[in-house]
C-alpha cells in the first residue's frame, strides 16, 4: 500500500519516501490498536497568490474522506485548520455527510490555547496532521515556491505539539508538519527551495506520499486490513464517487483551489482525478485481497 501512493508527482520526492518508509504501517497501527481513539485532524493550506486566494483541495478533501469512514465505525473526528481555510474544510466535511463533526478555528498569529483546551477536554488522544503547512527554521512555514505563510496561517503546530497526544503526520513536499521527522538536509538537498521551507515539526509517525491525500486513502486500506472488525464499513469510504463529490463541494461553495496550477478546478496537485482514483482502486483491491 505505501508503494502505491509513494509516486513521485514531479518534487523529486524519492528519497524521502525512502527515508519515510514503514511509516504508514506505524501510523495505521497506531489507530488500529486504541480501544477509544479519538482523532484530532489539522489540515487546510493557504494559497495566496492563486485566483481566488484560497485553500487547496490537497488535504481537507483526504481527510473528510478519512472522517467519514472513521465516524462510520464509531471513531469520532474533529478538524482544526485556519480561518482562512474554514469555510473550504467546512464544505469537505459537509459533503462527507459529517454536519456534527467539529470544526475548530484559529486566525493567524492568534494563540492556540483555547484549541488546546478544547481538544483535551473532547478527549483527543491522536493527532493527524494532513498536508499542513509547518514552520521551517526561520519559525515560518512557506509554500513550495517558499512563498511565508505567516501572515495567514496560524500557528496549528502549537496545538500539534501541545498535548499528550500521540502525533501523526501525511505529507508530500517537505513543507508540512511532519516532515521535521526528517533530516534536513535531505529535503534540502532533494527538494526545490528545501533549504528554506523544510518543516521542523516532527511527528511520531509519518506517511509521506506523492499526494497528501492518498496517504488519507492509504490509512483506510490499512485500517481496514489491521481491524477486520472495521473492514466493510472502510471500504465502502475507499469510493472514487464520495471522493470526487468532496472535492466538487470544496470547489464550489469553499471555494478551494488545485495548489499547483492556482485556481478552483476538479483536479488535485495539477492532476486529474482519474489519476487520484486510480490510486484508491488499487488500494481497495490490495485491502479486499489481504
Amino acid at each position: 500500500m505505501e508503494r502505491v501512493i509513494q509516486t513521485d508527482v514531479g518534487r523529486n520526492t524519492g528519497p524521502l519516501f525512502a527515508a519515510a518508509a514503514g511509516g504508514l504501517a506505524a501510523a495505521a497501527a497506531a489507530i488500529a490498536r486504541r480501544d477509544q481513539p479519538v482523532l484530532g485532524l489539522l489540515s487546510g493550506f493557504y494559497i495566496p497568490r492563486a485566483t481566488p486566494p484560497a485553500a487547496e483541495t490537497d488535504g481537507p478533501l483526504g481527510a473528510a474522506l478519512l472522517a467519514g469512514g472513521l465516524a462510520a465505525v464509531g471513531v469520532p473526528c474533529r478538524l482544526a485548520t485556519d480561518v482562512l481555510c474554514a469555510s473550504a474544510c467546512a464544505a469537505a466535511v459537509a459533503a462527507a455527510g459529517l454536519p456534527g463533526m467539529p470544526i475548530d478555528t484559529a486566525p493567524a498569529g492568534a494563540s492556540v490555547a483555547p484549541l488546546l483546551a478544547t481538544w483535551r477536554q473532547a478527549g483527543v488522544n491522536l493527532a493527524l496532521a494532513v498536508e499542513r503547512s509547518g514552520p521551517a527554521r526561520d519559525g515560518v512555514p512557506h509554500t513550495m515556491r517558499g512563498i511565508p505563510l505567516d501572515s495567514y496561517a496560524a500557528p496549528l503546530h502549537a496545538l500539534f505539539l501541545g498535548g499528550t497526544w500521540e502525533r501523526l503526520a501525511i505529507g508530500d513536499g517537505g513543507n508540512e508538519i511532519g516532515m521535521g521527522s526528517l533530516p534536513h538536509a535531505l529535503i534540502a538537498r532533494h527538494i526545490a527551495n528545501g533549504a528554506a521551507i523544510a518543516c521542523t515539526v516532527p511527528a511520531d509517525h509519518l506517511v509521506v506520499a506523492g499526494v497528501s491525500n492518498w496517504g488519507c486513502y492509504a490509512l483506510l486500506a490499512a485500517l481496514a486490513v489491521l481491524r477486520p472488525d472495521w473492514r466493510a464499513p472502510l471500504l465502502a469510504w475507499l469510493d472514487p464517487a464520495r471522493d470526487e463529490a468532496i472535492l466538487t463541494a470544496m470547489v464550489r461553495h469553499g471555494p478551494a483551489v488545485d495548489g499547483v496550477i492556482g485556481r478552483p478546478a476538479l483536479s488535485v496537485d495539477g492532476l486529474p482525478m482519474a489519476v487520484h482514483h486510480e490510486r484508491l482502486r488499487e488500494l481497495h483491491k490490495l485491502a479486499t485481497a489481504a
